[in-house]
């Protein structure tokens, strides 16, 4: 469903001149081709799914969101709006971002779940949350969170 979304997306920013939207999209699409092709290492030959996907897109974001705060160090803010430009365009492809309630919330649900009760649990914790909220929240935010879920804080 995404590889629809951005084959459509590619086609409505050359229709509309937009150029950062075009070169966006596009790099979202060789760097998915990329993540297909080292997918077929491991037997997967229909494509990555929807989550991974989701997953290489956040990536993408925090790429360049700390691209941003190395350009602004070094005074380089044509490049740091470039960038913020380019996260406005892939964040069009990602859900919504959960609140940080949200968040805790959804772990708390999950280590009630699986029963989660020490550290030793964090990596089945991760593990369920990732399969749920793929794309809906910043994964090492969470794992700070459950950590401190799980060491009773």
């Amino acid at each position: 469903m995404l590889r629809d979304r951005f084959n459509e997306a590619l086609k409505e920013s050359m229709k509309a001149k937009d150029q950062r939207a075009l070169s966006t999209v596009r790099m979202i699409l060789a760097k998915l081709k990329d993540k297909d092709i080292e997918a077929r290492g491991r037997g997967v030959t229909t494509g990555i799914e929807d989550g991974e996907i989701l997953g290489m897109l956040q990536g993408m974001v925090k790429q360049r969101q700390e691209s941003i705060a190395l350009y602004e160090q070094g005074g380089r803010q044509e490049l740091a709006d470039q960038e913020r430009a380019e996260i406005e365009v892939i964040e069009r492809f990602l859900p919504k971002q959960m609140s940080e309630a949200e968040v805790q919330d959804a772990i708390k649900a999950i280590v009630a779940e699986t029963g989660a009760a020490s550290l030793k649990d964090m990596g089945k914790v991760m593990a369920e949350l990732r399969a749920r909220y793929a794309g809906q929240m910043d994964f090492g935010k969470a794992s700070g969170l459950i950590k401190q879920q799980l060491s009773g804080g």
